[in-house]
């Protein structure tokens, strides 16, 4: 059993998706099913249930889940310890992130940071995509993480993944259950929506827009869980990243694809500023395939 199968084990665990988990992984889609299939070899059973729709792990792929992770943290752990022990650098990192991007988990990233550069001064914050890609831009964030899709020319831009969106209603909503839902069908609908300064507010926007349809926005909100809980509540419904309706907290609700065609994705990127700092460093981390990884990561 080799750590890359465990990485690519990982990646498909949590992206659902065989194109999507090699992206990740930067490895062809042939490349990691191949990967998948000498481990389900080695263990000899299924580890995964391939549908036309998603991937699920089986009951022995399920038993598997957390020894990988294990392994992969305890293998992170070592290069982090390593690099700490022949590298020693000094300086400050100043970084942002919008709220629970999914195709990155920032906490764990600044944590990983942190145990290879600790004499690192590291400062962050936390706000919608458009505001951190400004700070970037004028010199006030050295990275920020951003589901924004317009970048100024100034700006170096690294994207890390992507995500379907979906629709996110009540249990008892009419549209609960569907197969799938065209976007002409929500314009008389009551939206749960983030506020202008978040990239998926903007992404939903546009899509309605470029189709010369209109929504009613009742609700704005600047927390992924209020958004959740709202929805829950029954004020209104929301088009979300396909991670936001896999949180634990939605899983009283239902979930419904959208029509083909009618969503842009969800697609998450780090802006580095031009000027020399220690942002580089930061993205060698993320841009290694990461062991705790959460698709409900806040």
């Amino acid at each position: 059993m080799e750590q890359r199968q465990l990485e690519y084990f990982v990646a498909l665990v949590e992206e659902q998706h065989f194109t999507r988990a090699a992206e990740r992984c930067r490895v062809s889609q042939s490349g990691l099913s191949a990967a998948i299939r000498r481990l389900e070899a080695e263990f000899g059973t299924r580890l995964f249930e391939r549908t036309t729709r998603s991937v699920v792990p089986t009951p022995a792929g399920t038993a598997l889940i957390p020894h990988a992770r294990e392994i992969l943290a305890q293998s992170a752990a070592a290069r982090d310890a390593v690099v700490r022990s022949s590298r020693q650098l000094v300086g400050s990192l100043r970084v942002g992130a919008e709220q629970c991007l999914g195709a990155v988990d920032v906490n764990l990233l600044l944590e990983r940071f942190h145990r290879r550069y600790p004499a690192v001064d590291i400062q962050f914050m936390q706000a919608g995509s458009h505001l951190l890609v400004d700070l970037v831009q004028d010199g006030e964030l050295d990275v920020a993480f951003v589901a924004a899709t317009e970048m100024p020319a100034t700006l170096r831009t690294h994207e890390l993944g992507r995500r379907p969106v979906v629709l996110l209603c009540p249990a008892d909503h009419p549209l609960a259950g569907q197969s799938s839902v065209s976007l002409a069908a929500l314009q008389e609908c009551d939206f749960v929506d983030f506020r202008p300064s978040w990239g998926m507010r903007t992404l939903n926007d546009a899509v309605f827009a470029r189709r010369g349809l209109t929504r009613a926005v009742r609700c704005s909100v600047d927390d992924v869980h209020t958004l959740i809980d709202l929805v829950r509540r029954g004020l209104g419904i929301a088009l979300v990243p396909q991670h936001v309706a896999l949180k634990p907290e939605a899983r009283s609700l239902s979930r419904v694809e959208l029509a083909t065609g009618e969503s842009a994705d969800w697609i998450v990127s780090a802006v580095v500023t031009s000027a020399p700092t220690l942002a580089p460093r930061l993205l060698e981390i993320a841009a290694d395939p990461n062991p705790e990884e959460s698709p409900q990561a806040a």
